[in-house]
Protein backbone atom coordinates (compact mmCIF):
# COMPACT_ATOMS: atom_id res chain seq x y z
CA UNK A 1 0.00 0.00 0.00
CA UNK A 2 2.75 2.56 0.76
CA UNK A 3 4.20 1.90 -2.70
CA UNK A 4 0.81 2.44 -4.33
CA UNK A 5 0.33 5.68 -2.36
CA UNK A 6 3.78 6.89 -3.44
CA UNK A 7 3.02 5.96 -7.04
CA UNK A 8 -0.32 7.78 -6.95
CA UNK A 9 1.32 10.73 -5.24
CA UNK A 10 3.99 10.85 -7.91
CA UNK A 11 1.37 10.72 -10.67
CA UNK A 12 -0.59 13.55 -9.02
CA UNK A 13 2.56 15.64 -8.80
CA UNK A 14 3.36 15.06 -12.47
CA UNK A 15 -0.24 15.86 -13.41
CA UNK A 16 -0.08 19.07 -11.34
CA UNK A 17 3.14 20.15 -13.05
CA UNK A 18 1.76 19.33 -16.51
CA UNK A 19 -1.45 21.27 -15.80
CA UNK A 20 0.46 24.35 -14.56
CA UNK A 21 2.81 24.30 -17.56
CA UNK A 22 -0.06 23.80 -20.02
CA UNK A 23 -1.99 26.68 -18.45
CA UNK A 24 0.99 28.99 -18.73
CA UNK A 25 1.89 28.19 -22.34
CA UNK A 26 -1.52 27.62 -23.95
CA UNK A 27 -1.84 30.30 -26.66
CA UNK A 28 -4.66 32.85 -26.67
CA UNK A 29 -5.26 32.25 -30.37
CA UNK A 30 -6.10 28.91 -31.94
CA UNK A 31 -2.85 27.43 -33.24
CA UNK A 32 -3.66 25.25 -36.21
CA UNK A 33 -1.83 23.96 -39.21
CA UNK A 34 -3.19 24.64 -42.69
CA UNK A 35 -4.84 21.23 -42.79
CA UNK A 36 -6.72 22.02 -39.59
CA UNK A 37 -4.85 19.78 -37.12
CA UNK A 38 -4.00 21.36 -33.78
CA UNK A 39 -0.32 22.03 -33.39
CA UNK A 40 1.10 20.17 -30.34
CA UNK A 41 4.10 22.49 -30.46
CA UNK A 42 1.89 25.09 -28.82
CA UNK A 43 2.34 23.19 -25.52
CA UNK A 44 5.94 21.97 -25.88
CA UNK A 45 7.43 25.07 -24.29
CA UNK A 46 9.16 25.99 -21.04
CA UNK A 47 7.47 28.88 -19.20
CA UNK A 48 9.63 31.40 -17.36
CA UNK A 49 6.66 32.06 -15.08
CA UNK A 50 6.99 28.57 -13.56
CA UNK A 51 10.65 29.20 -12.79
CA UNK A 52 9.97 32.61 -11.25
CA UNK A 53 7.13 31.24 -9.12
CA UNK A 54 9.36 28.42 -7.93
CA UNK A 55 12.08 30.89 -6.99
CA UNK A 56 9.60 32.96 -4.97
CA UNK A 57 8.30 29.89 -3.14
CA UNK A 58 11.81 28.84 -2.12
CA UNK A 59 12.66 32.38 -1.00
CA UNK A 60 9.54 32.81 1.16
CA UNK A 61 9.25 31.70 4.80
CA UNK A 62 7.54 28.33 5.04
CA UNK A 63 4.32 29.78 6.54
CA UNK A 64 3.81 32.03 3.48
CA UNK A 65 4.38 29.41 0.82
CA UNK A 66 0.89 27.91 0.79
CA UNK A 67 -0.91 31.31 0.68
CA UNK A 68 1.39 32.39 -2.14
CA UNK A 69 0.62 29.16 -4.01
CA UNK A 70 -3.12 29.79 -3.67
CA UNK A 71 -2.74 33.33 -5.05
CA UNK A 72 -0.49 32.08 -7.86
CA UNK A 73 -3.01 29.37 -8.76
CA UNK A 74 -5.81 31.94 -8.90
CA UNK A 75 -3.66 34.22 -11.04
CA UNK A 76 -2.85 31.43 -13.48
CA UNK A 77 -6.56 30.51 -13.64
CA UNK A 78 -7.44 34.13 -14.41
CA UNK A 79 -4.87 34.14 -17.24
CA UNK A 80 -6.30 30.93 -18.68
CA UNK A 81 -9.82 32.38 -18.66
CA UNK A 82 -8.46 35.51 -20.36
CA UNK A 83 -6.71 33.36 -22.97
CA UNK A 84 -9.89 31.44 -23.68
CA UNK A 85 -11.79 34.71 -24.02
CA UNK A 86 -9.10 36.05 -26.36
CA UNK A 87 -9.22 32.91 -28.50
CA UNK A 88 -13.00 33.16 -28.78
CA UNK A 89 -12.97 36.86 -29.60
CA UNK A 90 -10.18 36.41 -32.15
CA UNK A 91 -12.18 33.66 -33.84
CA UNK A 92 -15.50 35.52 -33.92
CA UNK A 93 -14.65 39.22 -33.79
CA UNK A 94 -11.07 39.24 -35.06
CA UNK A 95 -9.58 40.89 -31.95
CA UNK A 96 -8.66 40.24 -28.33
CA UNK A 97 -11.11 40.43 -25.46
CA UNK A 98 -11.15 43.79 -23.68
CA UNK A 99 -12.00 43.27 -19.99
CA UNK A 100 -13.08 46.91 -19.65
CA UNK A 101 -15.49 47.02 -22.59
CA UNK A 102 -16.48 43.56 -23.71
CA UNK A 103 -18.36 41.98 -20.81
CA UNK A 104 -21.78 42.97 -22.31
CA UNK A 105 -20.91 41.03 -25.47
CA UNK A 106 -20.97 37.79 -23.48
CA UNK A 107 -24.71 38.34 -23.03
CA UNK A 108 -25.07 39.02 -26.75
CA UNK A 109 -23.20 35.81 -27.50
CA UNK A 110 -25.63 33.91 -25.30
CA UNK A 111 -28.57 35.51 -27.10
CA UNK A 112 -27.11 34.60 -30.49
CA UNK A 113 -26.59 30.99 -29.38
CA UNK A 114 -30.17 30.90 -28.14
CA UNK A 115 -31.48 32.06 -31.49
CA UNK A 116 -29.43 29.61 -33.57
CA UNK A 117 -29.36 26.50 -31.35
CA UNK A 118 -32.19 27.01 -28.88
CA UNK A 119 -32.39 28.17 -25.27
CA UNK A 120 -31.79 24.69 -23.84
CA UNK A 121 -28.52 24.32 -25.71
CA UNK A 122 -27.46 27.86 -24.75
CA UNK A 123 -28.27 27.27 -21.07
CA UNK A 124 -26.36 23.97 -21.10
CA UNK A 125 -23.41 25.73 -22.70
CA UNK A 126 -23.43 28.39 -19.97
CA UNK A 127 -23.72 25.79 -17.21
CA UNK A 128 -20.92 23.79 -18.79
CA UNK A 129 -18.70 26.87 -19.04
CA UNK A 130 -19.32 27.77 -15.38
CA UNK A 131 -18.66 24.22 -14.16
CA UNK A 132 -15.50 23.94 -16.25
CA UNK A 133 -14.26 27.32 -15.00
CA UNK A 134 -14.83 26.38 -11.36
CA UNK A 135 -13.16 23.04 -11.95
CA UNK A 136 -10.21 24.67 -13.72
CA UNK A 137 -9.72 27.21 -10.91
CA UNK A 138 -9.85 24.49 -8.27
CA UNK A 139 -7.46 22.22 -10.17
CA UNK A 140 -4.91 24.99 -10.75
CA UNK A 141 -5.01 26.16 -7.12
CA UNK A 142 -4.62 22.60 -5.81
CA UNK A 143 -1.80 21.95 -8.31
CA UNK A 144 0.06 25.08 -7.25
CA UNK A 145 -0.34 24.17 -3.55
CA UNK A 146 0.89 20.63 -4.21
CA UNK A 147 4.01 21.79 -6.05
CA UNK A 148 4.75 24.38 -3.34
CA UNK A 149 4.36 21.72 -0.65
CA UNK A 150 6.69 19.38 -2.53
CA UNK A 151 9.39 22.05 -2.71
CA UNK A 152 9.04 22.63 1.04
CA UNK A 153 9.50 18.94 1.84
CA UNK A 154 12.36 18.47 -0.64
CA UNK A 155 14.24 21.76 -0.61
CA UNK A 156 17.57 20.62 -2.05
CA UNK A 157 16.12 18.64 -5.00
CA UNK A 158 13.73 21.51 -5.67
CA UNK A 159 16.61 23.99 -5.86
CA UNK A 160 18.52 21.71 -8.22
CA UNK A 161 15.50 21.27 -10.49
CA UNK A 162 14.92 25.03 -10.46
CA UNK A 163 18.55 25.70 -11.38
CA UNK A 164 18.39 23.17 -14.21
CA UNK A 165 15.17 24.67 -15.59
CA UNK A 166 16.65 28.15 -15.40
CA UNK A 167 19.73 27.11 -17.34
CA UNK A 168 17.57 25.31 -19.91
CA UNK A 169 15.35 28.38 -20.35
CA UNK A 170 18.34 30.67 -20.92
CA UNK A 171 19.85 28.26 -23.44
CA UNK A 172 16.57 27.94 -25.31
CA UNK A 173 16.07 31.70 -25.29
CA UNK A 174 19.53 32.26 -26.76
CA UNK A 175 18.91 29.61 -29.43
CA UNK A 176 15.61 31.19 -30.51
CA UNK A 177 14.09 27.74 -31.03
CA UNK A 178 10.40 27.72 -31.98
CA UNK A 179 8.03 24.80 -32.56
CA UNK A 180 5.10 26.85 -33.89
CA UNK A 181 4.93 30.37 -35.35
CA UNK A 182 5.79 33.36 -33.17
CA UNK A 183 6.14 31.32 -29.98
CA UNK A 184 9.68 30.41 -28.84
CA UNK A 185 10.17 27.31 -26.71
CA UNK A 186 11.58 29.60 -23.99
CA UNK A 187 8.18 31.03 -23.21
CA UNK A 188 7.23 34.23 -21.41
CA UNK A 189 3.77 34.45 -23.02
CA UNK A 190 1.81 34.50 -19.74
CA UNK A 191 3.81 37.44 -18.38
CA UNK A 192 3.53 39.23 -21.71
CA UNK A 193 -0.24 38.75 -21.75
CA UNK A 194 -0.59 39.95 -18.16
CA UNK A 195 1.51 43.06 -18.83
CA UNK A 196 -0.27 43.92 -22.07
CA UNK A 197 -3.70 43.52 -20.43
CA UNK A 198 -2.78 45.72 -17.47
CA UNK A 199 -1.29 48.36 -19.78
CA UNK A 200 -4.35 48.30 -22.03
CA UNK A 201 -6.76 49.21 -19.23
CA UNK A 202 -5.67 52.86 -18.80
CA UNK A 203 -5.39 53.22 -22.59
CA UNK A 204 -8.98 52.02 -22.96
CA UNK A 205 -10.17 54.37 -20.23
CA UNK A 206 -8.42 57.30 -21.94
CA UNK A 207 -9.90 56.38 -25.33
CA UNK A 208 -13.38 56.20 -23.81
CA UNK A 209 -12.99 59.68 -22.36
CA UNK A 210 -11.99 60.97 -25.78
CA UNK A 211 -14.99 59.20 -27.30
CA UNK A 212 -17.29 60.81 -24.73
CA UNK A 213 -15.98 64.20 -25.82
CA UNK A 214 -16.67 63.31 -29.48
CA UNK A 215 -20.24 62.28 -28.62
CA UNK A 216 -20.91 65.65 -27.06
CA UNK A 217 -19.40 67.61 -29.95
CA UNK A 218 -21.23 67.05 -33.24
CA UNK A 219 -19.84 69.30 -36.01
CA UNK A 220 -23.32 69.40 -37.58
CA UNK A 221 -25.25 70.13 -34.40
CA UNK A 222 -26.06 73.71 -35.42
CA UNK A 223 -26.84 73.03 -39.07
CA UNK A 224 -30.41 73.00 -40.39
CA UNK A 225 -31.32 69.45 -41.39
CA UNK A 226 -32.54 70.46 -44.83
CA UNK A 227 -29.17 72.05 -45.57
CA UNK A 228 -27.57 68.63 -45.03
CA UNK A 229 -29.72 66.61 -47.45
CA UNK A 230 -31.31 69.17 -49.76
CA UNK A 231 -29.47 67.68 -52.76
CA UNK A 232 -31.83 64.72 -52.40
CA UNK A 233 -35.10 66.64 -52.14
CA UNK A 234 -37.96 64.62 -53.57
CA UNK A 235 -35.93 61.40 -53.49
CA UNK A 236 -36.76 58.21 -51.64
CA UNK A 237 -33.52 57.18 -49.93
CA UNK A 238 -33.30 53.49 -49.01
CA UNK A 239 -30.39 52.07 -47.05
CA UNK A 240 -30.01 48.32 -47.52
CA UNK A 241 -27.62 46.68 -45.05
CA UNK A 242 -26.42 43.27 -46.25
CA UNK A 243 -25.38 41.14 -43.29
CA UNK A 244 -21.72 40.00 -43.41
CA UNK A 245 -21.05 41.27 -46.94
CA UNK A 246 -17.30 41.80 -46.68
CA UNK A 247 -14.03 42.12 -48.55
CA UNK A 248 -13.27 38.39 -48.47
CA UNK A 249 -16.44 37.45 -50.34
CA UNK A 250 -15.27 39.55 -53.31
CA UNK A 251 -11.62 38.49 -53.28
CA UNK A 252 -11.29 34.93 -51.96
CA UNK A 253 -11.41 32.55 -54.96
CA UNK A 254 -13.79 30.09 -53.32
CA UNK A 255 -16.37 32.75 -52.47
CA UNK A 256 -15.84 35.31 -55.22
CA UNK A 257 -16.67 32.62 -57.81
CA UNK A 258 -20.22 32.82 -56.42
CA UNK A 259 -20.53 36.42 -55.23
CA UNK A 260 -18.92 38.32 -58.11
CA UNK A 261 -21.16 36.77 -60.80
CA UNK A 262 -24.13 37.59 -58.57
CA UNK A 263 -22.99 41.21 -58.34
CA UNK A 264 -22.50 41.34 -62.12
CA UNK A 265 -25.97 39.90 -62.72
CA UNK A 266 -27.52 42.35 -60.27
CA UNK A 267 -25.67 45.24 -61.88
CA UNK A 268 -26.93 44.21 -65.33
CA UNK A 269 -30.47 43.96 -63.97
CA UNK A 270 -30.22 47.44 -62.49
CA UNK A 271 -28.80 48.93 -65.68
CA UNK A 272 -31.60 47.37 -67.71
CA UNK A 273 -34.06 49.13 -65.39
CA UNK A 274 -32.23 52.45 -65.86
CA UNK A 275 -30.17 52.48 -62.65
CA UNK A 276 -26.45 53.11 -62.32
CA UNK A 277 -24.19 52.40 -59.37
CA UNK A 278 -20.89 53.53 -57.90
CA UNK A 279 -19.09 51.51 -55.27
CA UNK A 280 -16.25 52.00 -52.79
CA UNK A 281 -14.88 50.54 -49.57
CA UNK A 282 -15.58 51.25 -45.91
CA UNK A 283 -13.64 49.84 -42.97
CA UNK A 284 -16.17 48.45 -40.53
CA UNK A 285 -15.93 49.19 -36.82
CA UNK A 286 -16.61 45.54 -36.06
CA UNK A 287 -15.83 42.09 -37.43
CA UNK A 288 -17.62 38.77 -37.30
CA UNK A 289 -20.62 40.12 -35.38
CA UNK A 290 -21.94 43.13 -33.52
CA UNK A 291 -23.84 44.46 -36.53
CA UNK A 292 -25.47 47.20 -34.45
CA UNK A 293 -22.02 48.70 -33.84
CA UNK A 294 -21.50 49.07 -37.59
CA UNK A 295 -24.99 50.51 -38.06
CA UNK A 296 -24.21 53.06 -35.35
CA UNK A 297 -20.89 54.03 -36.93
CA UNK A 298 -22.44 54.42 -40.38
CA UNK A 299 -25.38 56.47 -39.17
CA UNK A 300 -23.75 58.66 -36.52
CA UNK A 301 -20.26 59.44 -37.75
CA UNK A 302 -18.82 58.00 -34.51
CA UNK A 303 -16.42 55.07 -34.28
CA UNK A 304 -18.57 52.53 -32.40
CA UNK A 305 -16.37 49.58 -31.48
CA UNK A 306 -17.95 48.38 -28.24
CA UNK A 307 -21.28 48.03 -26.49
CA UNK A 308 -20.28 50.75 -24.04
CA UNK A 309 -19.70 53.20 -26.89
CA UNK A 310 -22.99 52.21 -28.47
CA UNK A 311 -24.86 52.76 -25.21
CA UNK A 312 -23.21 56.14 -24.73
CA UNK A 313 -24.05 57.15 -28.31
CA UNK A 314 -27.77 56.35 -28.06
CA UNK A 315 -28.10 58.24 -24.77
CA UNK A 316 -27.06 61.45 -26.54
CA UNK A 317 -28.54 63.50 -29.35
CA UNK A 318 -25.96 62.83 -32.07
CA UNK A 319 -27.43 63.53 -35.51
CA UNK A 320 -27.90 60.33 -37.50
CA UNK A 321 -28.52 60.05 -41.23
CA UNK A 322 -32.08 58.94 -40.62
CA UNK A 323 -32.85 61.75 -38.19
CA UNK A 324 -31.40 64.33 -40.56
CA UNK A 325 -33.90 63.23 -43.21
CA UNK A 326 -36.72 63.07 -40.68
CA UNK A 327 -35.99 66.59 -39.44
CA UNK A 328 -35.83 67.77 -43.06
CA UNK A 329 -39.36 66.51 -43.72
CA UNK A 330 -38.94 62.93 -44.91
CA UNK A 331 -41.05 60.04 -43.70
CA UNK A 332 -38.79 57.45 -42.01
CA UNK A 333 -39.10 53.73 -41.43
CA UNK A 334 -36.92 50.84 -40.27
CA UNK A 335 -37.21 47.22 -41.34
CA UNK A 336 -35.52 45.14 -38.62
CA UNK A 337 -36.49 41.46 -39.02
CA UNK A 338 -33.85 40.35 -36.51
CA UNK A 339 -35.45 42.31 -33.66
CA UNK A 340 -37.64 40.22 -31.37
CA UNK A 341 -38.28 42.81 -28.63
CA UNK A 342 -38.88 46.53 -28.37
CA UNK A 343 -36.03 48.66 -29.73
CA UNK A 344 -35.65 51.84 -27.65
CA UNK A 345 -32.88 53.11 -29.96
CA UNK A 346 -35.44 53.68 -32.73
CA UNK A 347 -36.11 57.14 -31.32
CA UNK A 348 -32.43 58.02 -31.27
CA UNK A 349 -32.02 57.03 -34.91
CA UNK A 350 -35.14 58.92 -35.95
CA UNK A 351 -37.58 56.29 -37.21
CA UNK A 352 -41.26 57.13 -37.42
CA UNK A 353 -42.11 53.43 -37.46
CA UNK A 354 -40.16 50.20 -37.07
CA UNK A 355 -41.20 46.83 -38.47
CA UNK A 356 -39.66 43.82 -36.74
CA UNK A 357 -40.17 40.07 -36.46
CA UNK A 358 -43.32 40.61 -34.38
CA UNK A 359 -45.31 42.86 -36.70
CA UNK A 360 -44.34 41.88 -40.24
CA UNK A 361 -46.97 39.15 -40.43
CA UNK A 362 -44.51 36.40 -41.32
CA UNK A 363 -45.90 32.90 -40.77
CA UNK A 364 -43.25 30.83 -42.47
CA UNK A 365 -40.28 28.90 -41.00
CA UNK A 366 -37.13 30.38 -39.51
CA UNK A 367 -34.04 30.33 -41.72
CA UNK A 368 -31.35 29.58 -39.16
CA UNK A 369 -30.74 32.76 -37.15
CA UNK A 370 -32.66 34.77 -39.73
CA UNK A 371 -36.32 35.01 -38.81
CA UNK A 372 -37.47 35.36 -42.41
CA UNK A 373 -36.01 35.55 -45.94
CA UNK A 374 -34.92 38.94 -47.23
CA UNK A 375 -37.34 38.86 -50.15
CA UNK A 376 -40.24 38.61 -47.71
CA UNK A 377 -38.94 41.67 -45.83
CA UNK A 378 -38.63 43.63 -49.06
CA UNK A 379 -42.11 42.55 -50.17
CA UNK A 380 -43.50 43.74 -46.82
CA UNK A 381 -41.60 47.00 -47.25
CA UNK A 382 -43.00 47.49 -50.75
CA UNK A 383 -46.61 46.78 -49.81
CA UNK A 384 -46.86 48.51 -46.43
CA UNK A 385 -44.24 51.25 -46.54
CA UNK A 386 -42.97 52.25 -49.97
CA UNK A 387 -46.28 52.02 -51.83
CA UNK A 388 -48.12 53.87 -49.06
CA UNK A 389 -45.65 56.68 -48.42
CA UNK A 390 -47.32 60.09 -48.54
CA UNK A 391 -44.08 62.08 -48.80
CA UNK A 392 -40.42 61.36 -49.61
CA UNK A 393 -39.25 58.29 -47.71
CA UNK A 394 -36.04 57.52 -45.88
CA UNK A 395 -35.80 53.90 -44.76
CA UNK A 396 -33.20 51.41 -43.57
CA UNK A 397 -33.73 47.75 -44.39
CA UNK A 398 -31.58 45.19 -42.57
CA UNK A 399 -31.17 42.02 -44.63
CA UNK A 400 -30.48 39.00 -42.43
CA UNK A 401 -30.51 35.97 -44.74
CA UNK A 402 -26.69 36.03 -44.91
CA UNK A 403 -26.32 35.93 -41.11
CA UNK A 404 -24.47 32.91 -39.74
CA UNK A 405 -24.83 29.92 -39.49
CA UNK A 406 -25.57 29.86 -43.27
CA UNK A 407 -27.31 26.50 -42.99
CA UNK A 408 -30.52 27.78 -44.65
CA UNK A 409 -30.22 29.29 -48.11
CA UNK A 410 -33.44 30.88 -49.43
CA UNK A 411 -34.16 31.13 -53.12
CA UNK A 412 -36.00 33.84 -55.03
CA UNK A 413 -39.74 33.53 -55.64
CA UNK A 414 -42.15 35.50 -57.85
CA UNK A 415 -43.10 38.58 -55.84
CA UNK A 416 -46.79 37.73 -56.08
CA UNK A 417 -46.20 34.26 -54.61
CA UNK A 418 -44.69 35.32 -51.26
CA UNK A 419 -47.84 36.03 -49.26
CA UNK A 420 -47.44 35.42 -45.52
CA UNK A 421 -44.31 33.30 -45.97
CA UNK A 422 -45.81 29.83 -45.59
CA UNK A 423 -44.61 29.15 -49.12
CA UNK A 424 -41.06 28.97 -47.71
CA UNK A 425 -41.73 25.72 -45.81
CA UNK A 426 -40.36 23.70 -48.72
CA UNK A 427 -37.10 25.69 -48.74
CA UNK A 428 -36.01 24.71 -45.21
CA UNK A 429 -36.34 20.97 -45.73
CA UNK A 430 -33.00 19.20 -45.63
CA UNK A 431 -31.00 22.13 -44.23
CA UNK A 432 -27.93 20.68 -42.48
CA UNK A 433 -27.24 21.36 -38.78
CA UNK A 434 -24.50 23.86 -38.09
CA UNK A 435 -22.15 21.21 -36.68
CA UNK A 436 -22.34 19.28 -39.95
CA UNK A 437 -21.89 22.30 -42.23
CA UNK A 438 -19.10 23.92 -40.24
CA UNK A 439 -17.13 20.67 -40.18
CA UNK A 440 -16.32 21.40 -43.84
CA UNK A 441 -14.77 24.87 -44.32
CA UNK A 442 -15.17 24.77 -48.11
CA UNK A 443 -18.88 24.00 -47.89
CA UNK A 444 -19.30 26.66 -45.20
CA UNK A 445 -17.70 29.30 -47.42
CA UNK A 446 -19.88 28.27 -50.34
CA UNK A 447 -23.05 28.41 -48.23
CA UNK A 448 -22.09 31.85 -46.92
CA UNK A 449 -21.44 33.10 -50.46
CA UNK A 450 -24.78 31.74 -51.69
CA UNK A 451 -26.67 33.57 -48.95
CA UNK A 452 -24.91 36.80 -49.94
CA UNK A 453 -25.86 36.26 -53.57
CA UNK A 454 -29.47 35.80 -52.47
CA UNK A 455 -29.48 38.95 -50.30
CA UNK A 456 -27.99 41.13 -53.03
CA UNK A 457 -30.36 39.65 -55.62
CA UNK A 458 -33.36 40.33 -53.36
CA UNK A 459 -32.44 43.98 -52.81
CA UNK A 460 -31.49 44.80 -56.38
CA UNK A 461 -34.49 42.92 -57.78
CA UNK A 462 -36.76 45.02 -55.60
CA UNK A 463 -35.07 48.20 -56.87
CA UNK A 464 -35.26 47.11 -60.51
CA UNK A 465 -38.92 46.08 -60.22
CA UNK A 466 -40.26 48.84 -57.97
CA UNK A 467 -37.80 51.72 -57.98
CA UNK A 468 -38.29 54.84 -60.07
CA UNK A 469 -36.43 58.02 -61.02
CA UNK A 470 -36.67 59.24 -57.43
CA UNK A 471 -35.28 56.07 -55.83
CA UNK A 472 -31.79 56.27 -54.30
CA UNK A 473 -30.47 53.01 -52.88
CA UNK A 474 -27.46 52.82 -50.58
CA UNK A 475 -26.23 49.25 -50.15
CA UNK A 476 -23.40 48.28 -47.82
CA UNK A 477 -22.09 45.35 -45.82
CA UNK A 478 -22.03 45.75 -42.05
CA UNK A 479 -18.91 43.68 -41.39
CA UNK A 480 -16.82 40.72 -42.48
CA UNK A 481 -17.98 37.25 -41.38
CA UNK A 482 -16.11 35.40 -38.64
CA UNK A 483 -12.66 33.95 -39.19
CA UNK A 484 -13.87 30.44 -40.08
CA UNK A 485 -14.84 32.11 -43.37
CA UNK A 486 -12.16 34.77 -43.84
CA UNK A 487 -9.18 33.19 -42.09
CA UNK A 488 -7.17 35.06 -39.47
CA UNK A 489 -6.04 38.68 -39.81
CA UNK A 490 -8.54 39.45 -42.56
CA UNK A 491 -9.35 42.97 -43.68
CA UNK A 492 -12.27 44.69 -41.96
CA UNK A 493 -13.31 46.36 -45.23
CA UNK A 494 -16.81 46.11 -46.70
CA UNK A 495 -18.28 47.34 -50.00
CA UNK A 496 -20.65 50.29 -50.15
CA UNK A 497 -22.71 51.36 -53.20
CA UNK A 498 -24.94 54.28 -54.12
CA UNK A 499 -27.50 53.36 -56.81
CA UNK A 500 -29.81 55.78 -58.63
CA UNK A 501 -31.51 56.54 -61.94
CA UNK A 502 -31.02 60.29 -61.69
CA UNK A 503 -27.45 61.03 -62.91
CA UNK A 504 -27.34 64.14 -60.71
CA UNK A 505 -27.30 61.89 -57.63
CA UNK A 506 -24.10 60.15 -58.71
CA UNK A 507 -22.57 63.36 -60.09
CA UNK A 508 -22.47 64.71 -56.55
CA UNK A 509 -20.09 61.92 -55.49
CA UNK A 510 -17.88 62.00 -58.60
CA UNK A 511 -14.97 63.26 -56.50
CA UNK A 512 -15.14 60.23 -54.23
CA UNK A 513 -13.29 58.08 -56.77
CA UNK A 514 -15.70 55.17 -56.49
CA UNK A 515 -15.95 52.50 -59.20
CA UNK A 516 -18.82 52.20 -61.65
CA UNK A 517 -20.99 49.16 -60.89
CA UNK A 518 -21.53 47.08 -57.76
CA UNK A 519 -17.98 45.78 -57.33
CA UNK A 520 -15.37 48.17 -55.90
CA UNK A 521 -11.91 48.36 -57.43
CA UNK A 522 -9.25 46.53 -55.45
CA UNK A 523 -7.25 49.76 -55.18
CA UNK A 524 -10.28 51.99 -54.66
CA UNK A 525 -10.47 54.50 -51.81
CA UNK A 526 -11.07 53.12 -48.32
CA UNK A 527 -12.70 55.19 -45.56
CA UNK A 528 -13.49 54.29 -42.02
CA UNK A 529 -17.20 53.66 -41.65
CA UNK A 530 -17.64 56.63 -39.33
CA UNK A 531 -16.47 58.96 -42.12
CA UNK A 532 -19.47 58.18 -44.32
CA UNK A 533 -22.00 60.41 -42.57
CA UNK A 534 -19.95 63.59 -42.86
CA UNK A 535 -18.95 62.89 -46.47
CA UNK A 536 -22.58 62.19 -47.32
CA UNK A 537 -23.74 65.45 -45.78
CA UNK A 538 -20.98 67.34 -47.59
CA UNK A 539 -21.93 65.78 -50.94
CA UNK A 540 -25.69 66.19 -50.69
CA UNK A 541 -25.94 69.34 -48.62
CA UNK A 542 -27.40 72.55 -50.14
CA UNK A 543 -29.38 72.41 -53.34
CA UNK A 544 -26.98 74.63 -55.29
CA UNK A 545 -24.44 71.81 -55.34
CA UNK A 546 -21.87 73.64 -53.25
CA UNK A 547 -20.24 71.16 -50.89
CA UNK A 548 -21.21 71.75 -47.27
CA UNK A 549 -18.56 71.13 -44.67
CA UNK A 550 -19.01 70.62 -40.93
CA UNK A 551 -19.18 73.72 -38.80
Amino acid sequence: MPKIRRLLGGLLTVAAAVLIVAALVVPDAVARAKEGAFLPGAFLRLPIELILAGAVVLALPVRWRKPFAVVAGLGIAALVVLKIANAGFRTVLGRKFDPVLDTPLLRDGYNALTETDGRTYANLAVIGAVVLTIGLVAALVLSAVRLAGLSTRHVVPARRVLAGLSAAWVALALSGLTLFPNAPVASDSALTLAKSTVRQIPVTIRDERQFAAAVSHDPYAGTAALDLVSGLQGKDVIIGVVESLGHSSLTDPGMSAIVNPALAASNAKLEKAGFHARTGWLTSSTYGGGSWLAHGSFQSGLWITSQRRYDEMVKGDRLTLTRAFKDAGWQTAGMEPGNTTDWPEAGFYGYDKVYDSRNMGYKGPDFGWSRMPDQFVLDKFQRDVYAKATKPLMAEITLTSSHEPWTHIPSMLPWNAIGDGKVYEAQVAGAPPRSELWADPVKTQAAYAKTLAYSVDSLTSWAADHGDKNTVLIMFGDHQPMSIITGRNASHDVPVSIIAKDPAVLDRIASWGWTDGLKPAANGPVWRMDEFRNRFFAAYGRSDGVALGPR
